[in-house]
Protein backbone atom coordinates (compact mmCIF):
# COMPACT_ATOMS: atom_id res chain seq x y z
CA UNK A 1 0.00 0.00 0.00
CA UNK A 2 1.73 3.42 -0.99
CA UNK A 3 2.29 5.86 1.53
CA UNK A 4 -0.63 8.74 1.55
CA UNK A 5 1.21 12.96 1.10
CA UNK A 6 -1.04 13.79 4.33
CA UNK A 7 0.80 10.96 6.29
CA UNK A 8 4.01 11.16 4.58
CA UNK A 9 3.92 15.14 5.24
CA UNK A 10 3.54 14.49 8.75
CA UNK A 11 6.03 12.07 8.97
CA UNK A 12 8.72 14.81 7.79
CA UNK A 13 7.43 16.86 10.15
CA UNK A 14 8.24 14.67 12.99
CA UNK A 15 4.67 15.85 13.85
CA UNK A 16 2.20 13.51 15.56
CA UNK A 17 -0.96 13.04 13.38
CA UNK A 18 -4.06 11.15 14.65
CA UNK A 19 -6.47 9.19 12.38
CA UNK A 20 -9.41 7.61 12.68
CA UNK A 21 -9.34 3.78 11.84
CA UNK A 22 -11.16 2.75 9.01
CA UNK A 23 -13.40 0.07 11.47
CA UNK A 24 -15.93 2.71 11.25
CA UNK A 25 -16.60 1.95 15.11
CA UNK A 26 -15.78 5.55 15.31
CA UNK A 27 -12.79 4.94 18.19
CA UNK A 28 -9.55 6.62 16.95
CA UNK A 29 -6.33 4.73 16.15
CA UNK A 30 -3.31 7.09 16.86
CA UNK A 31 0.18 6.34 14.87
CA UNK A 32 2.64 8.81 15.98
CA UNK A 33 5.83 8.82 13.32
CA UNK A 34 8.81 11.03 14.27
CA UNK A 35 11.24 11.20 11.06
CA UNK A 36 13.22 14.32 13.01
CA UNK A 37 16.27 11.71 12.31
CA UNK A 38 16.08 12.21 8.71
CA UNK A 39 17.51 15.53 9.31
CA UNK A 40 20.17 14.22 12.12
CA UNK A 41 23.91 14.25 11.17
CA UNK A 42 25.20 11.32 9.73
CA UNK A 43 26.76 9.07 13.06
CA UNK A 44 30.41 10.30 14.34
CA UNK A 45 32.18 7.88 12.82
CA UNK A 46 31.39 8.80 9.42
CA UNK A 47 34.49 10.67 8.07
CA UNK A 48 34.11 14.13 5.66
CA UNK A 49 36.54 16.05 4.07
CA UNK A 50 36.47 19.55 6.03
CA UNK A 51 35.74 22.33 3.64
CA UNK A 52 34.81 26.18 3.86
CA UNK A 53 31.49 27.27 3.65
CA UNK A 54 32.48 29.26 0.57
CA UNK A 55 34.71 26.97 -1.52
CA UNK A 56 31.80 26.38 -3.45
CA UNK A 57 33.79 25.57 -6.50
CA UNK A 58 35.21 22.27 -5.41
CA UNK A 59 32.11 20.65 -3.61
CA UNK A 60 32.17 16.85 -4.45
CA UNK A 61 29.55 15.80 -6.52
CA UNK A 62 26.93 14.36 -4.62
CA UNK A 63 26.45 10.32 -2.80
CA UNK A 64 24.13 8.23 -4.64
CA UNK A 65 20.96 7.39 -2.24
CA UNK A 66 21.60 4.45 0.39
CA UNK A 67 20.15 3.22 3.57
CA UNK A 68 22.06 4.47 6.13
CA UNK A 69 21.49 3.33 9.88
CA UNK A 70 19.58 6.33 10.46
CA UNK A 71 17.04 5.63 7.68
CA UNK A 72 16.35 2.30 8.46
CA UNK A 73 16.27 2.74 11.93
CA UNK A 74 12.11 4.81 10.71
CA UNK A 75 11.51 2.05 8.38
CA UNK A 76 8.90 0.13 10.71
CA UNK A 77 7.13 3.48 11.81
CA UNK A 78 6.71 4.38 8.53
CA UNK A 79 5.44 1.07 7.41
CA UNK A 80 2.66 1.57 10.46
CA UNK A 81 1.93 4.62 8.78
CA UNK A 82 1.38 3.53 5.60
CA UNK A 83 -1.37 1.34 6.44
CA UNK A 84 -2.86 4.06 8.95
CA UNK A 85 -3.27 6.81 6.49
CA UNK A 86 -2.87 5.68 3.00
CA UNK A 87 -6.79 6.72 2.50
CA UNK A 88 -6.29 10.28 3.09
CA UNK A 89 -4.74 12.88 0.87
CA UNK A 90 -6.24 16.41 0.95
CA UNK A 91 -5.35 17.72 4.65
CA UNK A 92 -3.22 17.93 7.43
CA UNK A 93 -5.61 18.26 10.59
CA UNK A 94 -5.61 21.89 12.07
CA UNK A 95 -3.26 20.26 15.39
CA UNK A 96 -0.65 19.18 13.22
CA UNK A 97 -0.55 21.92 11.69
CA UNK A 98 -0.24 24.31 14.13
CA UNK A 99 2.63 22.24 15.84
CA UNK A 100 4.15 22.00 11.95
CA UNK A 101 4.23 25.72 11.78
CA UNK A 102 7.13 27.20 11.68
CA UNK A 103 7.65 30.61 13.83
CA UNK A 104 9.60 32.65 11.73
CA UNK A 105 10.22 36.24 11.21
CA UNK A 106 8.94 38.06 7.73
CA UNK A 107 11.19 38.01 5.01
CA UNK A 108 13.79 41.04 5.21
CA UNK A 109 13.41 41.11 9.14
CA UNK A 110 15.49 38.73 10.47
CA UNK A 111 17.96 39.81 13.00
CA UNK A 112 21.30 40.69 12.14
CA UNK A 113 23.75 37.76 12.12
CA UNK A 114 21.30 35.16 12.48
CA UNK A 115 22.16 33.05 9.40
CA UNK A 116 20.92 31.78 6.42
CA UNK A 117 18.74 32.67 4.00
CA UNK A 118 14.69 31.06 3.64
CA UNK A 119 13.55 29.95 0.23
CA UNK A 120 10.66 30.88 -1.57
CA UNK A 121 9.12 28.79 -4.35
CA UNK A 122 7.46 31.40 -7.49
CA UNK A 123 4.15 29.54 -7.91
CA UNK A 124 3.01 28.58 -11.48
CA UNK A 125 1.61 31.79 -13.40
CA UNK A 126 -1.51 30.07 -13.88
CA UNK A 127 -2.34 29.11 -10.51
CA UNK A 128 -5.74 30.65 -10.61
CA UNK A 129 -8.20 30.11 -13.78
CA UNK A 130 -9.78 32.98 -15.50
CA UNK A 131 -12.85 31.33 -13.65
CA UNK A 132 -11.69 32.46 -10.35
CA UNK A 133 -10.57 28.82 -9.17
CA UNK A 134 -7.35 27.19 -8.33
CA UNK A 135 -6.20 25.61 -11.02
CA UNK A 136 -5.15 22.00 -10.61
CA UNK A 137 -5.94 21.72 -7.02
CA UNK A 138 -4.85 18.30 -6.13
CA UNK A 139 -1.50 19.18 -7.58
CA UNK A 140 -1.48 22.28 -6.31
CA UNK A 141 -2.20 20.12 -2.72
CA UNK A 142 0.72 17.87 -3.19
CA UNK A 143 3.25 20.00 -4.05
CA UNK A 144 2.94 22.49 -1.37
CA UNK A 145 3.13 19.34 1.19
CA UNK A 146 6.29 18.65 -0.73
CA UNK A 147 7.66 22.05 -0.87
CA UNK A 148 7.07 22.23 3.02
CA UNK A 149 8.55 19.26 3.77
CA UNK A 150 11.83 20.38 1.80
CA UNK A 151 12.20 23.32 4.43
CA UNK A 152 11.27 25.81 2.06
CA UNK A 153 10.20 29.43 3.61
CA UNK A 154 6.99 29.62 2.02
CA UNK A 155 5.85 31.10 -1.70
CA UNK A 156 5.13 33.94 -4.11
CA UNK A 157 2.45 34.32 -6.07
CA UNK A 158 0.76 36.73 -8.62
CA UNK A 159 -2.43 38.03 -7.75
CA UNK A 160 -3.40 39.53 -11.22
CA UNK A 161 -4.62 42.54 -11.71
CA UNK A 162 -6.81 41.32 -15.00
CA UNK A 163 -8.08 37.98 -13.21
CA UNK A 164 -9.48 39.98 -10.15
CA UNK A 165 -10.73 43.50 -11.29
CA UNK A 166 -13.13 42.52 -14.03
CA UNK A 167 -15.12 45.36 -13.61
CA UNK A 168 -13.94 48.70 -12.07
CA UNK A 169 -13.77 48.54 -8.14
CA UNK A 170 -15.45 45.30 -8.09
CA UNK A 171 -13.23 42.57 -7.25
CA UNK A 172 -13.23 38.97 -6.65
CA UNK A 173 -10.37 36.99 -4.64
CA UNK A 174 -12.36 33.77 -5.56
CA UNK A 175 -8.85 30.87 -6.22
CA UNK A 176 -6.28 33.29 -4.11
CA UNK A 177 -8.36 32.98 -1.29
CA UNK A 178 -8.73 29.21 -1.39
CA UNK A 179 -4.98 29.61 -2.45
CA UNK A 180 -3.72 31.73 0.41
CA UNK A 181 -5.57 29.08 2.45
CA UNK A 182 -3.56 26.55 1.52
CA UNK A 183 -0.31 27.85 2.04
CA UNK A 184 -1.52 28.49 5.27
CA UNK A 185 -2.61 24.75 6.25
CA UNK A 186 1.11 23.68 5.35
CA UNK A 187 2.61 25.89 7.03
CA UNK A 188 4.14 28.32 3.91
CA UNK A 189 4.65 31.64 4.15
CA UNK A 190 3.71 34.24 1.02
CA UNK A 191 5.00 36.76 -0.69
CA UNK A 192 1.75 38.30 -3.09
CA UNK A 193 3.06 39.98 -6.07
CA UNK A 194 0.51 42.67 -6.88
CA UNK A 195 0.73 42.29 -10.16
CA UNK A 196 -0.41 44.88 -12.66
CA UNK A 197 0.99 43.94 -15.89
CA UNK A 198 -0.18 41.86 -18.31
CA UNK A 199 0.98 38.51 -18.53
CA UNK A 200 2.75 37.01 -21.89
CA UNK A 201 5.24 38.64 -24.06
CA UNK A 202 8.13 38.09 -21.39
CA UNK A 203 10.86 35.69 -21.20
CA UNK A 204 9.40 32.45 -19.09
CA UNK A 205 5.45 33.79 -19.66
CA UNK A 206 3.38 30.55 -20.39
CA UNK A 207 0.46 32.10 -20.19
CA UNK A 208 -1.94 34.88 -21.25
CA UNK A 209 -3.26 37.25 -18.93
CA UNK A 210 -4.14 40.04 -20.30
CA UNK A 211 -4.91 43.69 -18.27
CA UNK A 212 -8.74 44.18 -16.75
CA UNK A 213 -11.09 44.22 -20.12
CA UNK A 214 -11.97 47.89 -18.95
CA UNK A 215 -8.65 49.11 -18.68
CA UNK A 216 -7.63 47.88 -21.94
CA UNK A 217 -11.10 49.60 -23.73
CA UNK A 218 -9.80 52.71 -22.52
CA UNK A 219 -6.04 52.22 -23.93
CA UNK A 220 -7.92 51.53 -27.72
CA UNK A 221 -9.91 54.53 -27.35
CA UNK A 222 -6.94 56.51 -25.97
CA UNK A 223 -3.59 54.45 -27.73
CA UNK A 224 -1.35 57.29 -26.00
CA UNK A 225 -2.10 55.39 -22.75
CA UNK A 226 0.44 52.38 -23.78
CA UNK A 227 3.87 52.57 -24.08
CA UNK A 228 5.42 54.03 -27.23
CA UNK A 229 8.79 53.61 -29.27
CA UNK A 230 9.84 55.74 -31.85
CA UNK A 231 8.37 53.23 -34.83
CA UNK A 232 4.70 54.22 -33.11
CA UNK A 233 4.65 50.32 -32.07
CA UNK A 234 2.40 50.34 -28.53
CA UNK A 235 3.25 47.97 -26.14
CA UNK A 236 0.33 46.94 -23.89
CA UNK A 237 2.19 44.85 -20.73
CA UNK A 238 1.53 47.71 -18.28
CA UNK A 239 -0.27 51.18 -19.04
CA UNK A 240 2.43 53.90 -19.35
CA UNK A 241 3.59 55.92 -16.61
CA UNK A 242 3.67 59.07 -18.39
CA UNK A 243 -0.58 59.41 -17.66
CA UNK A 244 0.11 58.25 -14.02
CA UNK A 245 -1.90 61.20 -12.48
CA UNK A 246 -4.62 61.48 -14.96
CA UNK A 247 -7.86 60.05 -14.45
CA UNK A 248 -7.51 58.44 -17.66
CA UNK A 249 -8.88 54.88 -16.45
CA UNK A 250 -12.69 55.57 -16.20
CA UNK A 251 -11.99 58.38 -14.45
CA UNK A 252 -9.39 57.26 -12.18
CA UNK A 253 -5.89 57.56 -12.44
CA UNK A 254 -3.88 54.44 -12.73
CA UNK A 255 -1.85 54.97 -9.74
CA UNK A 256 -5.55 55.15 -7.54
CA UNK A 257 -5.88 52.02 -9.22
CA UNK A 258 -3.37 50.38 -8.09
CA UNK A 259 -3.85 51.84 -4.37
CA UNK A 260 -7.30 51.01 -4.34
CA UNK A 261 -6.54 47.06 -5.27
CA UNK A 262 -3.62 46.97 -2.72
CA UNK A 263 -6.23 48.19 -0.06
CA UNK A 264 -9.47 46.20 -1.06
CA UNK A 265 -6.49 43.16 -1.14
CA UNK A 266 -5.60 44.35 2.20
CA UNK A 267 -8.82 44.60 3.83
CA UNK A 268 -10.19 41.06 2.50
CA UNK A 269 -6.77 39.58 3.82
CA UNK A 270 -6.46 41.00 7.03
CA UNK A 271 -6.33 37.95 8.91
CA UNK A 272 -3.51 36.12 6.69
CA UNK A 273 -0.93 39.70 6.79
CA UNK A 274 1.96 39.61 9.19
CA UNK A 275 1.87 35.66 9.70
CA UNK A 276 1.03 34.05 6.29
CA UNK A 277 1.50 36.82 3.93
CA UNK A 278 4.60 37.94 5.01
CA UNK A 279 5.65 40.67 1.99
CA UNK A 280 4.12 42.88 -0.31
CA UNK A 281 5.54 42.68 -4.13
CA UNK A 282 4.09 45.96 -5.84
CA UNK A 283 4.28 45.05 -9.93
CA UNK A 284 5.77 48.66 -11.12
CA UNK A 285 5.96 47.73 -15.39
CA UNK A 286 6.42 44.74 -17.60
CA UNK A 287 7.15 41.28 -15.48
CA UNK A 288 6.30 43.11 -12.61
CA UNK A 289 9.75 44.94 -12.71
CA UNK A 290 10.54 48.79 -12.40
CA UNK A 291 11.20 49.35 -15.70
CA UNK A 292 10.27 50.14 -19.47
CA UNK A 293 9.42 47.48 -21.57
CA UNK A 294 12.56 48.05 -23.63
CA UNK A 295 13.07 44.82 -24.87
CA UNK A 296 9.52 42.80 -25.65
CA UNK A 297 9.86 39.52 -26.59
CA UNK A 298 6.54 38.97 -28.45
CA UNK A 299 6.12 38.68 -31.66
CA UNK A 300 9.90 38.76 -32.04
CA UNK A 301 10.08 42.66 -31.58
CA UNK A 302 13.58 41.58 -29.22
CA UNK A 303 15.70 39.17 -28.87
CA UNK A 304 18.85 38.53 -26.56
CA UNK A 305 21.10 40.44 -26.48
CA UNK A 306 19.91 43.57 -28.64
CA UNK A 307 20.27 46.63 -27.12
CA UNK A 308 16.04 47.26 -26.80
CA UNK A 309 14.53 50.69 -27.88
CA UNK A 310 13.49 53.73 -25.69
CA UNK A 311 10.33 54.01 -24.39
CA UNK A 312 9.30 57.67 -24.65
CA UNK A 313 7.12 58.16 -27.45
CA UNK A 314 3.32 58.74 -26.47
CA UNK A 315 2.01 61.93 -26.04
CA UNK A 316 2.00 62.01 -22.18
CA UNK A 317 5.70 61.25 -22.16
CA UNK A 318 5.96 63.82 -24.81
CA UNK A 319 4.94 66.39 -23.18
CA UNK A 320 6.55 65.84 -19.90
CA UNK A 321 9.67 65.67 -22.05
CA UNK A 322 9.06 68.61 -23.32
CA UNK A 323 8.09 70.18 -19.94
CA UNK A 324 11.37 69.64 -18.86
CA UNK A 325 13.51 70.72 -21.96
CA UNK A 326 12.18 74.27 -21.29
CA UNK A 327 12.82 74.41 -18.00
CA UNK A 328 16.74 73.40 -18.74
CA UNK A 329 16.84 76.54 -21.33
CA UNK A 330 16.46 73.64 -24.12
CA UNK A 331 13.58 73.51 -25.87
CA UNK A 332 14.65 72.40 -28.78
CA UNK A 333 15.87 69.00 -27.02
CA UNK A 334 12.31 68.62 -26.05
CA UNK A 335 10.46 67.34 -29.07
CA UNK A 336 11.56 63.84 -29.14
CA UNK A 337 13.70 61.45 -27.56
CA UNK A 338 17.25 60.14 -29.10
CA UNK A 339 16.56 59.42 -33.26
CA UNK A 340 20.14 57.85 -33.18
CA UNK A 341 19.55 55.01 -30.58
CA UNK A 342 19.33 52.17 -33.19
CA UNK A 343 16.98 49.61 -33.18
CA UNK A 344 15.67 46.52 -30.42
CA UNK A 345 18.27 44.28 -31.68
CA UNK A 346 21.28 46.44 -32.71
CA UNK A 347 24.42 46.35 -30.79
CA UNK A 348 25.93 49.60 -29.25
CA UNK A 349 28.40 50.45 -32.03
CA UNK A 350 25.89 49.71 -34.68
CA UNK A 351 23.64 53.29 -33.24
CA UNK A 352 25.31 56.30 -33.20
CA UNK A 353 23.83 57.20 -29.33
CA UNK A 354 25.75 54.42 -27.89
CA UNK A 355 28.90 54.18 -29.50
CA UNK A 356 31.89 54.13 -26.67
CA UNK A 357 33.72 57.39 -28.66
CA UNK A 358 31.59 60.01 -29.29
CA UNK A 359 28.39 58.40 -27.99
CA UNK A 360 25.42 60.86 -27.64
CA UNK A 361 24.94 58.98 -24.32
CA UNK A 362 27.98 60.54 -22.95
CA UNK A 363 27.22 64.25 -24.60
CA UNK A 364 24.89 67.42 -22.81
CA UNK A 365 21.94 66.43 -24.56
CA UNK A 366 22.79 62.76 -23.64
CA UNK A 367 22.85 63.87 -20.14
CA UNK A 368 19.79 65.47 -20.00
CA UNK A 369 17.72 63.07 -21.50
CA UNK A 370 18.65 60.14 -19.81
CA UNK A 371 18.31 61.72 -16.24
CA UNK A 372 14.75 62.67 -17.46
CA UNK A 373 14.06 59.22 -18.60
CA UNK A 374 15.27 57.46 -15.77
CA UNK A 375 13.83 59.66 -13.25
CA UNK A 376 10.61 59.65 -14.54
CA UNK A 377 10.75 55.70 -13.91
CA UNK A 378 11.98 56.63 -10.03
CA UNK A 379 9.21 58.87 -9.69
CA UNK A 380 6.68 56.34 -10.85
CA UNK A 381 8.26 54.07 -7.94
CA UNK A 382 7.98 56.99 -5.35
CA UNK A 383 4.40 57.05 -6.36
CA UNK A 384 3.12 53.71 -6.44
CA UNK A 385 5.41 53.01 -3.11
CA UNK A 386 3.94 55.81 -1.23
CA UNK A 387 0.56 54.59 -1.61
CA UNK A 388 1.75 51.07 -1.06
CA UNK A 389 2.66 51.83 2.08
CA UNK A 390 0.12 54.04 3.41
CA UNK A 391 -2.01 50.70 3.09
CA UNK A 392 0.14 48.33 4.06
CA UNK A 393 1.53 49.93 7.25
CA UNK A 394 1.42 48.38 10.85
CA UNK A 395 0.07 44.94 8.66
CA UNK A 396 3.39 43.47 9.59
CA UNK A 397 3.83 43.06 5.87
CA UNK A 398 6.94 43.81 4.02
CA UNK A 399 6.98 45.47 0.63
CA UNK A 400 9.74 44.91 -1.87
CA UNK A 401 10.42 46.05 -5.38
CA UNK A 402 11.84 44.02 -8.45
CA UNK A 403 14.21 45.45 -10.31
CA UNK A 404 15.53 43.26 -13.41
CA UNK A 405 19.09 42.45 -13.85
CA UNK A 406 20.10 43.40 -17.44
CA UNK A 407 23.33 41.89 -17.58
CA UNK A 408 24.67 41.59 -21.56
CA UNK A 409 26.93 44.72 -23.01
CA UNK A 410 27.05 45.41 -19.31
CA UNK A 411 31.08 45.65 -19.94
CA UNK A 412 30.51 48.64 -22.86
CA UNK A 413 30.87 52.17 -21.64
CA UNK A 414 27.47 53.12 -22.41
CA UNK A 415 25.31 49.89 -20.99
CA UNK A 416 22.63 50.84 -23.83
CA UNK A 417 20.20 48.04 -22.43
CA UNK A 418 20.60 49.61 -18.84
CA UNK A 419 19.81 52.80 -20.59
CA UNK A 420 16.59 51.93 -22.54
CA UNK A 421 15.39 49.49 -19.79
CA UNK A 422 15.35 53.48 -17.30
CA UNK A 423 18.50 52.12 -15.59
CA UNK A 424 21.49 55.26 -15.27
CA UNK A 425 23.99 52.95 -15.40
CA UNK A 426 27.50 53.71 -17.63
CA UNK A 427 30.86 53.69 -16.94
CA UNK A 428 30.87 56.79 -15.37
CA UNK A 429 27.74 56.58 -13.16
CA UNK A 430 25.98 54.68 -10.69
CA UNK A 431 22.54 53.65 -11.65
CA UNK A 432 21.53 51.65 -8.96
CA UNK A 433 22.30 53.61 -6.21
CA UNK A 434 18.73 55.70 -6.88
CA UNK A 435 17.06 53.43 -6.56
CA UNK A 436 18.19 51.88 -3.80
CA UNK A 437 17.80 54.97 -2.38
CA UNK A 438 14.64 55.61 -3.69
CA UNK A 439 13.73 52.11 -2.12
CA UNK A 440 15.01 52.95 1.56
CA UNK A 441 12.48 56.52 1.94
CA UNK A 442 9.66 53.88 2.05
CA UNK A 443 11.37 50.78 3.98
CA UNK A 444 11.38 48.41 0.76
CA UNK A 445 13.06 45.43 -0.31
CA UNK A 446 15.49 46.04 -3.18
CA UNK A 447 14.54 42.40 -5.21
CA UNK A 448 16.69 41.73 -7.93
CA UNK A 449 17.23 39.03 -10.76
CA UNK A 450 19.67 37.17 -12.33
CA UNK A 451 20.96 35.63 -9.30
CA UNK A 452 22.28 32.79 -10.67
CA UNK A 453 24.80 33.94 -13.48
CA UNK A 454 27.76 33.31 -14.17
CA UNK A 455 30.04 35.35 -16.18
CA UNK A 456 31.55 32.92 -18.12
CA UNK A 457 28.01 31.03 -19.19
CA UNK A 458 26.97 34.06 -21.36
CA UNK A 459 28.00 35.24 -24.67
CA UNK A 460 31.61 36.36 -24.43
CA UNK A 461 31.56 38.92 -26.99
CA UNK A 462 27.83 41.07 -25.94
CA UNK A 463 30.08 41.60 -23.58
CA UNK A 464 27.67 40.07 -20.37
CA UNK A 465 28.71 40.47 -16.65
CA UNK A 466 25.95 39.06 -14.40
CA UNK A 467 28.47 38.72 -11.66
CA UNK A 468 29.87 41.93 -11.96
CA UNK A 469 26.34 43.42 -11.72
CA UNK A 470 25.29 41.56 -9.14
CA UNK A 471 28.09 42.47 -7.30
CA UNK A 472 26.86 46.23 -8.02
CA UNK A 473 23.90 46.20 -6.67
CA UNK A 474 25.32 44.93 -3.95
CA UNK A 475 27.24 47.16 -2.81
CA UNK A 476 24.27 50.16 -4.15
CA UNK A 477 22.13 48.32 -1.13
CA UNK A 478 25.21 48.29 1.42
CA UNK A 479 24.90 51.83 0.61
CA UNK A 480 21.97 52.91 1.09
CA UNK A 481 21.13 50.74 4.03
CA UNK A 482 18.18 48.57 2.28
CA UNK A 483 17.86 44.95 2.56
CA UNK A 484 18.60 42.72 -0.73
CA UNK A 485 16.38 39.83 -1.98
CA UNK A 486 17.15 37.88 -5.11
CA UNK A 487 15.82 35.60 -7.49
CA UNK A 488 16.92 33.24 -10.37
CA UNK A 489 16.48 35.09 -14.13
CA UNK A 490 16.27 31.73 -15.84
CA UNK A 491 14.42 28.37 -14.88
CA UNK A 492 18.03 26.08 -13.52
CA UNK A 493 18.01 23.13 -11.90
CA UNK A 494 22.12 22.12 -11.79
CA UNK A 495 24.76 22.48 -9.22
CA UNK A 496 26.31 24.94 -10.12
CA UNK A 497 23.17 27.52 -11.01
CA UNK A 498 22.91 26.49 -7.27
CA UNK A 499 26.33 27.14 -6.51
CA UNK A 500 26.23 30.90 -7.89
CA UNK A 501 22.83 31.32 -5.90
CA UNK A 502 24.63 30.13 -2.73
CA UNK A 503 27.43 32.46 -3.53
CA UNK A 504 25.42 35.46 -4.19
CA UNK A 505 23.11 35.10 -1.34
CA UNK A 506 25.41 35.01 1.33
CA UNK A 507 27.05 37.74 -0.31
CA UNK A 508 30.21 35.87 -0.72
CA UNK A 509 31.15 39.10 -3.12
CA UNK A 510 34.33 40.33 -4.02
CA UNK A 511 35.01 43.52 -2.33
CA UNK A 512 31.79 43.08 -0.18
CA UNK A 513 32.89 44.63 3.35
CA UNK A 514 30.36 43.14 5.59
CA UNK A 515 30.93 39.22 5.90
CA UNK A 516 28.09 39.10 8.56
CA UNK A 517 25.35 40.12 6.02
CA UNK A 518 23.52 37.98 3.70
CA UNK A 519 20.47 38.67 1.21
CA UNK A 520 17.14 38.51 3.17
CA UNK A 521 15.13 35.85 1.50
CA UNK A 522 15.61 34.37 -2.07
CA UNK A 523 12.85 33.58 -4.51
CA UNK A 524 13.79 30.34 -6.64
CA UNK A 525 11.51 30.14 -10.37
CA UNK A 526 9.72 28.45 -10.47
CA UNK A 527 7.57 25.32 -9.03
CA UNK A 528 6.69 23.15 -12.11
CA UNK A 529 6.80 19.12 -13.35
CA UNK A 530 10.42 19.50 -13.98
CA UNK A 531 11.61 20.70 -10.30
CA UNK A 532 9.93 17.36 -9.00
CA UNK A 533 12.29 15.40 -11.50
CA UNK A 534 14.48 12.94 -9.12
CA UNK A 535 17.63 14.49 -10.01
CA UNK A 536 16.33 17.94 -10.10
CA UNK A 537 14.31 17.82 -6.40
CA UNK A 538 17.54 16.12 -4.70
CA UNK A 539 19.71 18.68 -5.87
CA UNK A 540 16.94 21.53 -4.96
CA UNK A 541 16.37 20.08 -1.48
CA UNK A 542 19.99 20.20 -0.63
CA UNK A 543 20.42 23.74 -2.22
CA UNK A 544 17.42 24.89 0.64
CA UNK A 545 19.29 23.26 3.39
CA UNK A 546 22.60 25.29 2.36
CA UNK A 547 20.84 28.60 1.92
CA UNK A 548 19.33 27.71 5.65
CA UNK A 549 22.41 27.27 7.11
CA UNK A 550 24.03 30.13 5.43
CA UNK A 551 27.16 31.52 6.80
CA UNK A 552 26.61 29.42 10.12
CA UNK A 553 27.32 26.22 8.42
CA UNK A 554 29.27 24.34 11.02
CA UNK A 555 29.10 20.81 8.90
CA UNK A 556 30.87 19.79 5.78
CA UNK A 557 29.46 20.30 2.49
CA UNK A 558 29.59 16.50 1.61
CA UNK A 559 27.77 16.08 5.41
CA UNK A 560 24.82 18.09 4.07
CA UNK A 561 24.30 16.55 0.43
CA UNK A 562 24.07 13.19 2.51
CA UNK A 563 21.07 14.01 4.75
CA UNK A 564 19.83 15.54 1.52
CA UNK A 565 19.93 12.01 -0.08
CA UNK A 566 18.01 10.30 3.08
CA UNK A 567 15.36 12.64 3.21
CA UNK A 568 14.65 12.65 -0.99
CA UNK A 569 14.79 8.76 -0.44
CA UNK A 570 11.97 8.38 2.07
CA UNK A 571 10.10 11.66 -0.02
CA UNK A 572 10.35 9.92 -3.14
CA UNK A 573 6.37 8.64 -2.81
CA UNK A 574 5.11 12.32 -2.51
CA UNK A 575 7.12 14.06 -5.08
CA UNK A 576 6.16 11.54 -7.82
CA UNK A 577 2.84 12.86 -7.05
CA UNK A 578 3.37 15.96 -7.10
CA UNK A 579 5.34 15.62 -10.37
CA UNK A 580 2.41 13.80 -12.06
CA UNK A 581 -0.16 15.52 -10.33
CA UNK A 582 1.14 19.13 -12.45
CA UNK A 583 1.41 17.53 -15.51
CA UNK A 584 -1.48 16.50 -15.57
Amino acid sequence: MALSMTHQIGTLAGTPIHAESGSGAGEPSTATVSAAAVWKSPAPSIRCRAQKPDALDALSPPLSPCRSPVLGGIRPDLSVACQAFAAEMEALPQAAVREHKEVAPAAGSREKGSGGVPVFVMMPLDSVTMNNTVNRRKAMNASLQALKSAGVEGIMMDVWWGLVEREPGSYNWGGYAELLEMAKKHGLKVQAVMSFHQCGGNVGDSCSIPLPKWAVEEVDKDPDLAYTDQWGRRNYEYISLGCDTLPVLKGRTPVQCYADFMRAFRDNFQHLLGETIVEIQVGMGPAGELRYPSYPEQNGTWKFPGIGAFQCYDKYMLSSLKAAAEAAGKAEWGHTGPTDAGHYNNWPEDAPFFKKEGGGWNSQYGEFFLSWYSQMLLDHGERILSSAKSVFENTGTKISVKVAGIHWHYGTRSHAPELTAGYYNTRYRDGYLPIAQMLARHGAIFNFTCIEMRDHEQPQDALCAPEKLVKQVALATQKAEVPLAGENALQRYDDYAHEQILRSALLNIDGYPQEDKEMCAFTYLRMNPDLFQADNWRRFVAFVKKMKEGKNLHRCWEQVEREAEHFVHVTQPLVQEAAVALRH
